[in-house]
């Protein structure tokens, strides 16, 4: 039993991650489109460069760059895969995913694994283009900046799963821009873009329960380094307790991911089994 499971296992994230492959390849010339409004932020950020934040001795343009590099991973791989998801679902893409051995674990893998690669990609371009405008913003302890690689992707795939939940629920592409709006407010309670310690207590305790705050926090201790640290809440970093808060978010919106996903190709195939009843009946 436990050798057919892993086996399964392996099976999935094999074609999952092959699958992922092939749509990275077919989504590179999105990356245009997923720059576009980080770059309008860096440019804004520049302007406040001479503006510090209170107790960390940083600017306020620099302290706001992990997070604009935060909204990015959100906004892109969040709405991008929900926006994905949308679109296969009315073409039927989804429903013969559904018919395939491991069919919405594989799919799941695939467009996380590709959505992580182009999200990646975005995140790279923004950061040197923030290099470009702040000079030499980041932190110069290597140990510090090592600390990306587990949270660039633990941060992914805590947001990731949800962008499919969204497209699995949302009908219309158009109401994305509704989803939108509710993650702009989101971001206004995350203290991404200014130090949450400031704020009133309610308000970092709506902050602390989103992952969007954990990915930011994390994003500054590895960029800026223990000279920023002064303005968190506390006084200091607190990557142990972003690692288990965002490997939290990562397993429940996987789950729920693949719950949700299954129960959409059933409801679609349901639909069109009833339009051609209907159809012939009439």
């Amino acid at each position: 039993m436990k050798e057919r499971c892993s086996s399964m296992l392996i099976d999935t994230v094999r074609l999952g991650l092959g699958r992922g492959l092939i749509e990275f390849r077919q989504s590179l010339t999105l990356v245009l489109n997923y720059i576009f409004f980080p770059c309008i932020a860096l440019i804004v950020m520049y302007f406040l460069r001479g503006v510090e934040v209170s107790g960390s001795g940083a600017s306020l343009g620099s302290f706001a760059i992990p997070g604009v590099l935060a909204i990015n991973v959100l906004f892109s791989g969040l709405m991008g895969l929900a926006t994905n998801l949308i679109a296969e679902r009315e073409d039927g893409s989804l429903l013969r995913v559904k018919s395939l051995p491991y069919g919405i674990h594989t799919y799941l893998v695939g467009k996380i694994s590709s959505q992580v690669a182009l999200t990646f990609i975005t995140f790279c371009v923004v950061l040197i283009g923030a290099g470009v405008l702040f000079g030499q913003f980041v932190s110069a302890d290597p140990i510090e900046l090592a600390n990306l690689v587990w949270i660039l992707p633990l941060g992914m795939t805590a947001t990731l799963p949800f962008g499919a939940i969204l497209g699995s629920l949302v009908k219309n592409p158009r109401n994305l821009s509704f989803v939108s709006l509710l993650l702009m407010a989101l971001v206004s309670v995350s203290g991404v873009l200014y130090p949450l310690a400031n704020q009133a207590s309610w308000m970092q305790a709506i902050g602390q329960a989103t992952p969007l705050y954990w990915l930011g926090q994390a994003l500054r201790a590895a960029l800026l380094g223990d000279a920023a640290a002064a303005s968190e809440i506390g006084g200091r970093w607190h990557l142990a307790e972003t690692a288990l808060v965002l490997g939290a978010w990562s397993v429940v919106g996987c789950i729920a991911a693949v719950f949700v996903l299954r129960r959409a190709a059933r409801r679609d195939a349901g639909a069109k089994i009833s339009g051609a009843v209907s159809s012939r009946a009439g």
